[in-house]
């Protein structure tokens, strides 16, 4: 019996932990590996080298917070009401996933300032989640503007609240936040 390969999403996951820790320097094969608990000519089998996992890693993120969060909002019908509910259940949810994690979006933003191809890239996945989110807002506020800013705010929050260290009256982060999405529901 053959030995048993490590998955590649596995490897993804782990150069996506690393960026979330450390930045794209922090994503060495060697480091993967000894996380994954396997010997790097494993990696060999998925990826030509380093700058061809960074190129997949930034891929796989790029689906999963676009693509894949439209496809699972969309899947259940309904009205736009019932879209963003979804749409804020999913996002929620993948909050701590490797791939979709909050750490990793900081990391690739990080990353983005440096590097104009990341930015590039990143630009695209923030113009698809703001249409997305417009496409959503707009059935359900008369005014433009409104639906504009309502997916600003919705946007932002999934960001924005990460760096904020202000206390909320009593109140708990998740309390907050469902607070934000019943108001931008309303």
């Amino acid at each position: 019996m053959g030995a048993i390969r490590t998955p590649r999403e596995k490897w993804i996951e782990e150069g996506l932990r690393a960026l979330s820790a450390g930045g794209p320097e922090a994503v060495r094969i060697e480091s993967l590996a000894q996380a994954l608990g396997v010997s790097k000519g494993g990696f060999y089998g998925y990826f030509r080298n380093r700058d061809a996992l960074l190129a997949e890693m930034l891929d796989t993120w790029e689906r999963e917070v676009t693509e894949a969060v439209v496809e699972q909002a969309e899947s259940g019908g309904g009205d736009a009401r019932a879209k963003l509910e979804r749409l804020f259940a999913i996002v929620s949810a993948a909050a701590e996933r490797p791939v979709t994690s909050v750490a990793a979006e900081l990391a690739i933003r990080e990353w983005a300032r440096r590097d104009e191809a990341v930015a590039e890239r990143l630009r695209r996945v923030d113009n698809r989640r703001m249409d997305y989110l417009r496409s959503l807002f707009g059935p359900i506020c008369a005014d433009e503007d409104e639906a504009e800013v309502r997916s600003l705010l919705t946007f932002s929050s999934r960001i924005g609240t990460r760096f904020m260290a202000a206390d909320h009256g009593g109140r708990s982060h998740e309390e907050v936040m469902r607070l934000t999405r019943k108001w931008l529901l309303r």
